[in-house]
C-alpha cells in the first residue's frame, strides 16, 4: 500500500569536475511514477523539476549508494528526512560472506548464488589471511579440539571476504549458506552452499554471521571502519595481466557470470577487490586512451558511474592470452568475429562492453598494482 504521493528524501553528493568540488543536492523520489526531483541545497533553488526516471528504483536508494541521474553520478550519504529513514533504512542489514579456500574454485557460482538471491555486493576483496587474524577470526573456538586446524584450514589459501547489504541480510545469508553439518533430515538445506560445494564440518565452503552483532564485529576484521588496511589482498604481481568488470556489468549482475567463464577458460584469478574509482583516478588509469580513443570521456564516465570488481589474472599457456579472450572492444564486432569471447557474450556497446583487460602486456603489471 502506498499512499497517493508517497516520496522519499536524500541527501545526495556529487562530484563536479569543472570546478573540483562536491555539490550537495536533495534528492526526492516518488515511488507511485517513479519520478525524481532535485534541489541544490547550497544555492536553496530546484535543481531538477519533477521528472519521470524509469531508470531508478527504490532499491537503488540506500545511504552508500551511488546512483547516475542524467550522467551525473551522485553518492547517498544520507537520509533526508526521518520518515525515509524509517522506512528504508530499518530493515537494510549488512553482514559478512566469506568464502573459504575450498570454495575458491567455484566463486563463479557462488557470486551467482549471492547475486541471485537479491543481496548487494557492496565490498569484496581477495585476501590472504595471518595467522593472527585467523586467530582473531576463530577467537569463540579457541578452546576447541579443532582449533588448529580450523586456523591452517582458513590460511591454506586465498579467502574472498563479502560485505552484503540487503533486507534481513544476516540470516537471509545464514540460510543460504546452510548447516556446517546437514543431516538426512534436513531437506531443506539440500541446495545451501554447504550441501553443494563445500566439504562438510571444518571444511566448509563459505561462513555467514549468525547475528547482526557478530556481523559488524566480523566485518570489522576484514573491512576495518577506520580505514585501516586489514587482511593483505592475495595478489601475486607476476605473470599477470589486469581485468576490470565495468559498472554496468556489475549493475545487471553479471559479475558471477564473467568469473565462472574467465575461470572455465584456464586462466587463474589471484586477486580480486571491488573499487567505486572517482573521476581523477580514472582519468590517470585511461591516461594512454586520451587523444587517442574518441570514446576516451565516456569510458572514464563509465567507470566511475559505480562499483567496479578489478582482478589479477594470470596465464601459463603463452598461447592462451587473456586479451583475445576479452575481444574485440566493440561487441558487435566481437559477436561478428569471436562470438565466445567475454565481450561478444556481456558487452552491449563500445562503452559498456563488459570489461576493460590491459592492451599492452607490458602494462599488465602496472594496471594491477
Amino acid at each position: 500500500f502506498q499512499s497517493q504521493d508517497e516520496r522519499f528524501a536524500f541527501i545526495a553528493e556529487w562530484y563536479d569536475p569543472s570546478a573540483s568540488l562536491f555539490r550537495r543536492y536533495e534528492l526526492l523520489y516518488y515511488p507511485k511514477d517513479s519520478s525524481i526531483e532535485m534541489y541544490d541545497v547550497k544555492n536553496r533553488r530546484t535543481f531538477l523539476r519533477r521528472t519521470k526516471y524509469e531508470s531508478l528504483h527504490v532499491e537503488d536508494l540506500y545511504v552508500g549508494s551511488k546512483v547516475t541521474v542524467f550522467s551525473r553520478h551522485l553518492t547517498i550519504v544520507d537520509y533526508g528526512n526521518l520518515y525515509t529513514s524509517r522506512k528504508l533504512g530499518s530493515r537494510k542489514e549488512r553482514t559478512l560472506a566469506l568464502i573459504k579456500p575450498v570454495g575458491m574454485r567455484k566463486i563463479g557460482e557462488l557470486l551467482d548464488i549471492i547475486i541471485n538471491s537479491g543481496l548487494t555486493i557492496t565490498k569484496a576483496k581477495m585476501m590472504l589471511l595471518s595467522r593472527k587474524e585467523a586467530a582473531d577470526f576463530y577467537a569463540d573456538h579457541r578452546a576447541k579440539p579443532f582449533y588448529h586446524e580450523l586456523l591452517q584450514f582458513i590460511m591454506s589459501g586465498p579467502i574472498l571476504a563479502m560485505e552484503l547489504l540487503g533486507d534481513d541480510a544476516v540470516s537471509k545469508w545464514r540460510a543460504i549458506v546452510g548447516p556446517a553439518n546437514p543431516t538426512a533430515t534436513e531437506s531443506d538445506t539440500l541446495d545451501s552452499i554447504s550441501e553443494s560445494f563445500g566439504h562438510c564440518g571444518l571444511r566448509d565452503a563459505a561462513h555467514g554471521p549468525d547475528s547482526v552483532a557478530s556481523a559488524a564485529k566480523e566485518l570489522e576484521l576484514f573491512f576495518p571502519s577506520s580505514g585501516g588496511r586489514g587482511p593483505v589482498s592475495s595478489a601475486k604481481f607476476t605473470n599477470c595481466t589486469c581485468c576490470i568488470i565495468k559498472p554496468h556489468a556489475v549493475n545487471e549482475g553479471l559479475a558471477g557470470k564473467i568469473v565462472k567463464a574467465i575461470l572455465k577458460e584456464g586462466f587463474e584469478i589471484s586477486a580480486l577487490q571491488m573499487f567505486n574509482l572517482e573521476r581523477p583516478n580514472v582519468e590517470e588509469f585511461y591516461e594512454i586512451y586520451k587523444g587517442v580513443v574518441p570514446e576516451y570521456l565516456e569510458m572514464v564516465s563509465e567507470l566511475c558511474s559505480g562499483p567496479c570488481i578489478a582482478m589479477e589474472i594470470r596465464q601459463f599457456d603463452p598461447s592462451k592470452v587473456f586479451r583475445d579472450f576479452c575481444g574485440p572492444s566493440d561487441p558487435a564486432l566481437a559477436r561478428h568475429l569471436r562470438p565466445g569471447t567475454l565481450r561478444a557474450v556481456f558487452g552491449k556497446d563500445k562503452i559498456q562492453n563488459a570489461v576493460h583487460c590491459t592492451d599492452l602486456p607490458e602494462d599488465g603489471l602496472l594496471e594491477v598494482r
